[in-house]
């Protein structure tokens, strides 16, 4: 696994067009989330859709809500462990939303995020472990300045608005597997 110009060769490409330029920043976070659409259902083709703005807003009454958003992640690793990539690494891809890291505001604009298919409440896979921290040993050779204490949950960085990568996130299987 290696990064070739701001991309993932082993993974999936399918971009978004949610992303934009970065200011002149280090790349020094990354922000794991939690995904499913509809909420606590997992397979398909929706968060691909729903991160390249091609979301049936009529295929679940879920998606009324959520089908006009213009919101993306750098990477999404599904329960079987496959990564897609939506966004180069070198731009800046729309996950963390209004956000603050150790009382720097504007997270995307320093920040990989990386989606995990799952929900706060369900355990999430082996499969999804190995892979996320075989993506951030990578991320951290490429991008020394992320070290272990610059890996942290959405809901660190925007407490109170949201609360993924959730409960059943094993923080703990993680740094061990780091």
């Amino acid at each position: 696994m290696k990064i070739v110009n701001g991309l993932l060769d082993s993974a999936r490409q399918h971009v978004s067009p949610n992303f934009d330029t970065r200011p002149d920043l280090n790349i020094d976070l990354v922000v794991v989330h939690g995904i499913s659409l509809p909420p606590g259902e997992f397979g398909g083709d929706w968060i691909d859709n729903f991160f390249s703005n091609t979301l049936d807003a009529n295929a679940h009454p879920y998606f009324n809500d959520i089908a006009d958003m213009r919101v993306s992640s750098h990477l999404l690793i599904r329960r079987d462990g496959e990564v897609v990539q939506y966004v180069n690494f070198n731009q800046r891809a729309w996950h963390a939303g209004q956000s603050s890291f150790e009382g720097r505001d504007c997270c995307n604009d320093y920040s990989i995020g990386i989606e995990l298919e799952g929900t706060d409440d369900i355990p999430y896979e082996e499969a999804q472990y190995q892979q996320l921290a075989e993506v951030i040993g990578c991320l951290r050779q490429h991008y020394p300045v992320i070290t272990e204490q610059r890996v942290t949950g959405h809901s660190d960085i925007a407490p109170g608005r949201k609360t993924d990568p959730g409960e059943a996130f094993d923080w703990s299987h993680l740094h061990k597997l780091l």
